[in-house]
């Protein structure tokens, strides 16, 4: 019908990124004033705000299970948060990371992923690196699971894309044929 049902209000800056939960109950936004927030999208109201990074929130997303958040800012920092209280639950601070890599940070089950000249693996409970998909010659621009969180695929400056096993961590597919960088993967 294009009929609008709720205008969110709330950010004091541009909102940049945004993401439905699972259930499309909530709404996630992430805005130029360095905060994320949890909208109810039945009542139009807000939940919460993730407060905690010091610059710009460029990205976020759900895991699939729609319990935990991760943002990605521009201060080179990547975070979990707790839907249900709001509350920080792990930081990955000053990651080695190229200048897209919190750009395209993705979040599945437990795991979270995040690129730059290689794609870094990480235990999102926990904190704790658990592997590094190489074989990519230039760095990696966009980074995605799967819905079951089975597999990661990869997108490269060097022109291909590479499909990975998220339990065995091996390159399970290459994937080869475009004539410059791919930079999104879905």
């Amino acid at each position: 019908t294009g009929k609008c049902y709720h205008t969110f209000r709330g950010h004091s800056a541009e909102i940049v990124c945004l993401s439905f939960n699972p259930q499309s109950t909530l709404l996630a936004t992430g805005s130029m004033d360095t905060t994320a927030k949890l909208w109810d999208l039945e009542k139009g109201e807000e939940v919460a705000t993730l407060n905690g990074h010091s610059a710009e929130i460029i990205a976020l997303s759900f895991n699939t299970t729609g319990d935990r958040i991760i943002t990605g800012s521009f201060d080179h920092t990547v975070a979990v948060w707790d839907v249900g209280t709001g509350r920080e639950q792990n930081l990955f601070n000053k990651m080695p990371t190229n200048n897209n890599a919190t750009d395209s940070g993705r979040f599945a089950k437990n795991l979270v992923v995040c690129p730059c000249l290689c794609v870094q693996l990480w235990d999102a409970v926990t904190g704790t690196h658990i592997a590094t998909l190489a074989g990519h010659s230039k760095e990696v621009l966009d980074v995605c699971f799967d819905y079951a969180g089975q597999r990661i695929a990869t997108a490269s400056a060097d022109g291909s894309a590479r499909v990975y096993n998220a339990g065995t961590k091996q390159c399970i597919a290459k994937l080869e044929g475009h004539e410059d960088e791919i930079s999104k993967v879905s």
